[in-house]
């Protein structure tokens, strides 16, 4: 991935192709839901459950460790964002600060994260619907190819129609995480026991304290909760259809993440005080658990369509990104031409089919295997969004350097600590992956495969930077 960047000067040529075509339909407040709501899915709505079962309540300490770490990442993206705001987010960059070969990695690690999150939270929203007696009967894979249909829907119509969309899926998630912690709280407040117990400080210590097995199983955790944090670089994506992108993202970034990390530890930390870890499991959310346990009615119904609407959410989000992170590549000779077509709405409508198809490869595995289907994704997801995370550090980085070369014109909107924030990103996420590595077999096998992928990507890269070396951006 050393490959010579692109003159600056020509950049601005490619920046003016890959964003043509495109609307800015992305108001105030739909980018605030958007940054918000992209990483409030079913890791933590579901997935906190058997977490804290495990780690205890020094779950909490896991979430706030890789929400700085995800604030960090997100910081040195939204710094690249306010210097050029495109849709390409880092692919575009890759190749700007990095060279063509950085470019098709980023481009394709990113559409191969969101592909297998898409398929897993396809998964899950066939789960969730066959918690209801309506759809027990029905084929999981129908279900999944019904819901793959909507989200398709969505995004086609236009962007103002994705953005409303994602409004509202957010508004309902951080409202059900709201409305949990106002209860939590009063409970704890009011002296309110639950089953004889009595929720509170002391919670902590029961069943083993802060860590019931020890520190390891939180350290094996720590990929899972990165993989719960997927989604919060969506905001680099939707900057290409924001209005006043130069003042909107960075507020987005910096009251968003302040706001996940205290969605996250604080409604983590919330759960642990309110019953403790053993009471939660990985069979219901962890919300459902506690609002069952003080006898609120219809507590499963209410939380089941909370995370039907997360895992919604995040397959629409990731139709949405991917479709916008391919054009580009196809512009620079590194992805199929049809990808850089757009409509009459201003959507990139070959992406959109490219990924539907991939999805509907999650619809037959829906089929084939529908007990394994969600592990056979989770794994290889979590590593694309390492990844990911790393290519855009690295990013960062080579943006740096131009900037001391005299390249290009440092704005005042900077990552807290520089490059030095870049390579604290880059080693936890080399621990993380090492971690994985050891966490044989599952983990020993996917990581191999991920290995692999990322090989062929490189040689793929190198391949087609020397094959258009010549060649001009179309």
């Amino acid at each position: 991935m050393c490959s010579e960047a692109t003159s600056h000067h020509s950049f601005d040529d490619f920046h003016a192709q890959e964003t043509a075509g495109y609307r800015k339909d992305l108001k105030h407040r739909h980018i605030h839901m958007i940054a918000l709501g992209g990483a409030l899915g079913t890791g933590l709505f579901l997935g906190a459950g058997e977490r804290l079962n495990i780690g205890g309540p020094g779950l909490a300490l896991v979430y706030a460790v890789c929400g700085i770490i995800g604030y960090l990442m997100l910081r040195s993206l939204g710094e690249m964002v306010i210097y050029r705001p495109t849709s390409g987010s880092f692919a575009s960059y890759s190749r700007e600060f990095l060279g063509q070969n950085a470019a098709f990695f980023a481009g394709w690690i990113y559409f191969i994260a969101w592909v297998t999150v898409g398929i897993a939270e396809l998964t899950a929203i066939a789960v969730y619907l066959k918690f209801w007696p309506l759809f027990a009967q029905v084929p999981q894979w129908i279900l999944v190819a019904c819901a793959l249909c909507l989200v398709v829907g969505v995004n086609l119509i236009g962007v103002k129609f994705f953005g409303e969309a994602e409004f509202w899926f957010a508004f309902i998630k951080v409202a059900a995480i709201i409305i949990f912690m106002f209860i939590g709280v009063a409970v704890i407040v009011s002296g309110t026991t639950i089953n004889g117990h009595a929720p509170g400080l002391s919670t902590l210590g029961e069943g083993g304290g802060w860590f019931p097995h020890g520190i390891m199983p939180l350290i094996v955790m720590t990929q899972g909760v990165i993989f719960a944090y997927a989604g919060i670089d969506m905001i680099g994506v939707a900057a290409g259809e924001t209005q006043n992108p130069g003042k909107e993202i960075p507020r987005a970034i910096n009251t968003t993440v302040v706001r996940i990390i205290f969605f996250y530890v604080g409604s983590v930390f919330l759960l642990a005080l309110l019953l403790p870890s053993s009471a939660y499991s990985g069979t219901e959310s962890p919300f459902v658990t506690f609002m069952n346990a003080i006898g609120i009615p219809a507590a499963a119904d209410i939380m089941n369509m909370v995370v039907l609407t997360a895992a919604l959410s995040s397959v629409n989000a990731g139709l949405y990104a991917t479709a916008r992170i391919l054009k580009p590549l196809a512009h620079q000779g590194l992805a199929p031409v049809f990808l850089a077509k757009m409509s009459s709405h201003g959507v990139p409508t070959g992406g959109i089919w490219l990924t539907t198809c991939f999805f509907v490869g999650g619809v037959v595995l829906n089929y084939v295997v529908p007990a394994q289907a969600f592990e056979i994704v989770l794994g290889l997801g979590a590593i694309a969004i390492l990844g990911m995370w790393a290519i855009i550090s690295c990013t960062h980085i080579g943006y740096i350097r131009a900037a001391k070369n005299g390249k290009i014109m440092r704005h005042n909107y900077r990552t807290p600590g520089g490059i030095g924030a870049d390579i604290i990103v880059l080693l936890f996420l080399g621990g993380v992956f090492v971690l994985m590595i050891l966490d044989y077999p599952q983990g020993t096998y996917t990581a191999i495969i991920a290995l692999i992928v990322f090989f062929l990507l490189f040689i793929g890269g190198l391949w087609l930077t020397r094959k258009n070396a010549n060649r001009k951006y179309v």
